[in-house]
């Protein structure tokens, strides 16, 4: 029996990446549909070129290690109205603010993130540490204390492929709010923090 082509497993990789939860890795796709890595490899290829060319409202992009489906940034304004109106709902203010802090200053303790908030922020560090968002990155050589960094599921959910992909900031950390802005910023134009809770102790995906 020959090995299954990309047009044989088209419909079967579809399926699977409809319903995965964060990037799927092409080797488990491949394991998935019992079809070797190369035709994985075509067939995400021939989806990816069908969806450009046929102006899906979606894309199908490599992020995070893996492969899954996105809106597309020309649909950005759409779905910010539609998450502004509350249909949807995004991280908190403090908890926004405080993962820019993060994903701008890091790696960085928790000590440094209140300085520079000016509030205590063991609650929302809680919190992102939970949902996967940012995690612990070693020890400050100084202070020795805990220092956190963002994780891939950060890069995900921002529509990211690596921290180099972040919006450039002055060579002086920028105050919170202006933080928080560009975090926000793109956030809504890769359609990656929507749909999650408006209180930093209520998070979810």
């Amino acid at each position: 029996m020959s090995e299954p082509t990309a047009a044989d497993i088209s419909g079967a990789v579809e399926a699977l990446l409809l319903l995965a939860e964060e990037p799927m890795s092409v080797q488990l796709l491949a394991e998935a549909v019992d079809a070797p890595v190369s035709a994985v490899e075509s067939c995400l290829a021939e989806l990816v070129a069908f969806y450009d060319e046929t102006g899906r409202g979606f894309e199908l992009r490599e992020l995070g290690g893996g492969w899954r489906y996105y809106t597309r940034e020309e649909h950005a304004d759409v779905v910010s109205r539609f998450v502004l109106e509350g249909q949807q709902s995004r991280l908190s203010q403090a908890a926004l603010e405080t993962l820019a802090v993060v994903a701008y200053s890091q790696p960085i303790s928790r000590a440094r993130i209140s300085a520079i908030r000016g509030v205590n922020v063991d609650g929302v560090v809680k919190t992102l540490l939970a949902r996967g968002l940012i995690t612990e990155s070693g020890h400050d050589p100084e202070s020795a204390a805990v220092v956190f960094a963002t994780t891939g599921y950060f890069l995900e959910r921002m529509g990211l492929r690596s921290l180099d992909e972040l919006p450039e900031l002055a060579p002086q950390l920028p105050e919170v709010a202006e933080l928080e802005a560009e975090l926000g910023q793109l956030a809504v134009i890769r359609g990656g923090l929507d749909g999650v809770a408006s209180e930093e102790q209520g998070w979810a995906p």
